[in-house]
């Protein structure tokens, strides 16, 4: 369980890194308060995984060949994604300056929920969901690295960028996940 935690936790975290998510968190917490940008942000999230947990979880109710062969064609998908910069995301306009409190949290929800449906990281951590036998583990894990990912975005801001390079997060991401492609095609092969 803690494995799969720690695995998804990692790959999740680069993911979610080089998408353009966090930089909506970003300009959010630079019109609005950090504080309730992150709770709508964290909301977000949580329903994010939630929905990608779900349908890791419907798909890992498959014959055990097909789904190794199913997951390593997902996981390179991912990586093919993440490489080719998919910049397609058509992230929600942020709109009016909300007036209340909940109006940002509400907001910082909304635009969330909006950009990360069937992103990257979704499929993601359905397909991790659907490769590991403990659901709670792999949300768990994707739910702390969106997080992580979402308040260094709000706290850290370009440092990161600056420091360590996307493209080489984003080359690490798919390295990784092609390294799961390959374990999930010899599960395949053996099955």
């Amino acid at each position: 369980m803690l494995t799969a935690a720690a695995i998804t936790f990692a790959v999740v975290f680069l993911a979610e890194l080089v998408d353009t998510s966090g930089l909506v968190t970003l300009v959010l917490s630079t019109r609005f308060p950090a504080r309730w940008v992150l709770i709508g942000v964290f909301a977000g999230m949580a329903v994010h995984v939630v929905v990608a947990v779900a349908a890791g979880s419907l798909v890992a109710l498959l014959p055990t060949r097909p789904l190794e062969a199913i997951l390593a064609v997902v996981f390179l998908v991912g990586a093919v994604l993440l490489l080719r910069g998919d910049d397609d995301d058509d992230e929600p306009d942020i709109g009016d300056t909300p007036a209340t409190i909940w109006s940002v949290v509400a907001t910082s929800f909304g635009v969330t929920v909006l950009s990360e449906f069937a992103d990257p990281t979704q499929i993601i951590t359905a397909t991790m969901a659907a490769r590991y036998e403990s659901p709670l583990a792999v949300g768990i894990g994707a739910l702390l690295a969106l997080w992580a990912v979402s308040a260094i975005a709000v706290f850290g801001g370009n440092r990161v960028a600056r420091v360590v390079p996307v493209r080489w997060i984003t080359r690490a991401t798919a390295a990784i996940l092609v390294v799961l492609a390959v374990l999930s095609a010899v599960d395949a092969i053996r099955g």
